[in-house]
């Protein structure tokens, strides 16, 4: 069936139509990395997708739905790779810290997300799945999984990514590392053929297992679980060379993007200044967080507000790489907020959804 999707998705849409959506996205993606602009090789794919949507008009394009669970399921191993044991030495060493902050920034956006849902700011639980400080792409994969609007649940994520990283990289800067730029995107490093090898084996694995039993946001979770297991207790390396996780951050930036119209980015605009103002609410809540590490459990500044930055996992942790900090720590908040959301956000998503009276109303 996935064979027959897929082929009829392609026939769909002239080569042509792909030509300039794969040129267009190439483009932006440059663009965004000589602004040293966050998630560029997601973001930058999605932009295009939009603008080509809103030419051609919705379902004239279409990804197929094997490569793109193939890139979902990537995503998650990238998770992975980032649970290693010095990552977790540093969690079991401070769990009740680490518990009482990750509870707390995810029960103050549970909070934010209740309150745009009763609005009605953006339809159904797409506020919650928005709101949720997890890592940004993995929180649209999994949104879409369980009924919310993929489109909007991006569009609030990444502008959260945006005024994340800004405000990191300005802090860092201010404090101590002048030299906090991004580091430019190595396309084609060297490859460690056999790990490479069994990486792609394993997400194919992961993919057919979540599609095979129906596991509900199965190509993100299932690839977590089993690559950190198997990182773990060395078994595998998880390779993934940038070129690959390009591909699949524009694949899945591209199926967001051409389910785009103007309607829904009419939606997206009356709703840019409620969403702006929940996010530096949830930024400044976080401040605070990060002042009582500092007062209370003696945790430097910076690496403390580093650790507590709401989402942008990836971008955060390049800026904390190149600052004088407790770089275990702040891997450690930033991955263990992201389990337990990855985890917790479907319950939080019905719980809200049903105190709130709303029911999913997916576009």
């Amino acid at each position: 069936m996935p064979f027959k999707a897929a082929s009829r998705a392609i026939r769909e849409a002239s080569l042509p139509r792909w030509v300039l959506l794969l040129s267009f996205s190439t483009v932006l993606v440059i663009v965004l990395e000589c602004l040293a602009l966050p998630a560029s090789l997601l973001v930058g794919p999605m932009i295009a997708a939009i603008f080509l949507a809103l030419v051609i008009g919705k379902g004239k394009m279409r990804v197929p739905c094997l490569p793109l669970q193939f890139g979902q399921a990537l995503v998650g191993l990238m998770m992975a790779r980032a649970i290693t044991p010095d990552i977790l030495a540093t969690m079991a060493n401070d769990a009740p810290l680490f518990m009482l902050v990750i509870v707390s920034v995810i029960a103050i956006a549970g909070v934010l997300g209740y309150f745009l849902t009763r609005l009605q700011v953006l339809p159904g639980t797409t506020a919650v799945w928005g709101s949720s400080p997890g890592g940004a792409s993995a929180m649209v994969i999994m949104s879409e999984a369980y009924g919310a609007d993929a489109r909007l649940v991006a569009f609030m994520q990444y502008l959260r990514v945006v005024f994340v990283c800004v405000a990191a990289s300005c802090v860092s800067r201010l404090w101590v590392a002048p030299d906090g730029e991004l580091p430019p995107i190595i396309l084609f490093p060297p490859i460690d053929w056999p790990a490479f090898a069994a990486t792609v084996l394993l997400a194919c694995c992961c993919v057919y297992v979540a599609f095979r039993f129906r596991v509900q946001g199965g190509t993100i979770i299932l690839p977590l679980l089993a690559g950190s297991l198997l990182q773990g207790f060395d078994v595998l390396t998880i390779e993934l060379p940038m070129w690959l996780l390009a591909m699949s951050y524009a694949l899945i930036g591209w199926s967001i993007g051409l389910r785009f119209t103007r309607s829904i980015l009419k939606h997206a605009a009356r709703a840019l200044p409620r969403v702006c103002a929940s996010i530096l609410l949830l930024m400044s809540t976080c401040g605070l967080m990060a002042v009582a590490l500092h007062k209370f459990a003696g945790i430097d500044p910076l690496t403390a507000y580093l650790a507590t930055s709401p989402g942008g996992a990836d971008s955060v942790a390049i800026i904390a790489a190149s600052s004088d900090v407790d770089l275990p720590f702040v891997m450690a908040m930033q991955v263990g907020r992201f389990v337990v959301i990855l985890f917790t956000g479907p319950m939080l998503a019905r719980f809200i959804a049903r105190r709130s009276g709303l029911v999913e109303n997916p576009a």
